[in-house]
């Protein structure tokens, strides 16, 4: 799969795992909501309950801002359909005051009705992606 199908299959999916590492090298996996512009993703801290904003993949990014996010498509019935991308990059935390954290926060909020109705308190993840890949089950512009 090229990068510029891998990009745009991303883009569409609606849900993502994120990767990140602690200090120590121990994997932290969860699932975000986010949003695409251009060569970055962006996540928040959503409106949902939780213990507090600090969450680990935040102290992860700022221990170790090497971070992937993956999506995927799964089909039990017809396996040709399925395949996955995967966005390697570095991660920030913003600023909740700043412009690209407020950005991030309308692009949010114009995809998710969730986020419209209540927007995130923050903080704001940024991946900025150096390297888009996807495997398919069925060629995509010649490549599986």
């Amino acid at each position: 799969m090229s990068p510029t199908e891998a990009h745009r299959r991303f883009i569409a999916a609606r849900v993502a795992r994120l990767a990140t590492v602690d200090a120590s090298g121990r994997p932290h996996l969860v699932p975000v909501v986010f949003a695409v512009e251009r060569q970055t993703v962006y996540s928040a801290v959503d409106a949902k309950p939780k213990a507090t904003t600090s969450l680990r993949r935040l102290a992860n990014v700022r221990a170790n801002p090497a971070v992937a996010l993956l999506v995927d498509h799964y089909d039990d019935v017809d396996w040709s359909q399925l395949w996955w991308v995967r966005a390697d990059g570095v991660g920030r935390v913003l600023d909740m005051g700043d412009r690209e954290s407020q950005r991030a926060i309308a692009l949010l909020a114009e995809r998710y009705p969730q986020d419209r109705e209540n927007p995130p308190p923050g903080p704001v993840l940024a991946v900025d992606v150096e390297r888009w890949s996807g495997w398919s089950a069925r060629p995509v512009d010649g490549v599986s």
